[in-house]
């Protein structure tokens, strides 16, 4: 079985592959500061774990906004022109001609427009976030540490071990109280 892996190249460039670098922050200046630096290095990724929400930390993410609201515009076209096919289908389907007024007559369309797109809308907005969101996490995830939701922020960091220490180095000096590696 070593001569197979060794025909592979397992032994020759070892057992090394990327590995993880976990941080610990009492502060959110520091974090946001440190995932600065970061992005600057250019690990393979950086996760945070953050106990409150954070603009300064999404900022320095560079977090793109939401994709939600497309969604809910999609939903809400959506429902009126559900609406309008609904209406006038129907008005079309049992013509019912009062005082010589034309079968499909706007007016009373424009609360059902109004109604299907708000339902559709709200609906759309409520399914985009739970999928955006991952909601239900049927896994926590491994690096995760319940001390980064009640008092302290996490940076876990994924690098080539290689460069292990210097990823270290950023995150220790750029205030981490902790900084432990594991394996990916």
């Amino acid at each position: 079985m070593a001569a197979q892996g060794a025909s592979k190249g397992l032994l020759a460039r070892g057992m090394s592959g990327p590995v993880e670098i976990v941080g610990s922050f009492a502060d959110e200046s520091g974090c946001a500061g440190c995932i600065e630096k970061l992005r600057s290095a250019k690990p393979i990724a950086v996760q945070v774990f953050s106990p409150i929400p954070s603009h300064h930390i999404e900022h320095a993410i560079g977090k793109r906004k939401s994709p939600v609201r497309a969604f809910v515009l999609t939903g809400g076209i959506l429902g009126v022109i559900s609406a309008l096919a609904l209406t006038i289908g129907t008005s079309w389907e049992w013509n019912v001609v009062v005082g010589g007024k034309p079968i499909v007559s706007w007016p009373p369309f424009i609360v059902i427009m109004f109604e299907l797109m708000v339902l559709f809308g709200g609906i759309s907005a409520v399914l985009s976030f739970l999928f955006n969101a991952r909601v239900p996490a049927f896994q926590i995830d491994a690096r995760y540490s319940s001390r980064f939701s009640e008092d302290r922020f996490g940076i876990v960091v994924r690098c080539e071990e290689g460069d292990g220490a210097r990823f270290e180095t950023i995150l220790k000096d750029a205030g981490a109280e902790e900084v432990g590696r594991e394996a990916a």
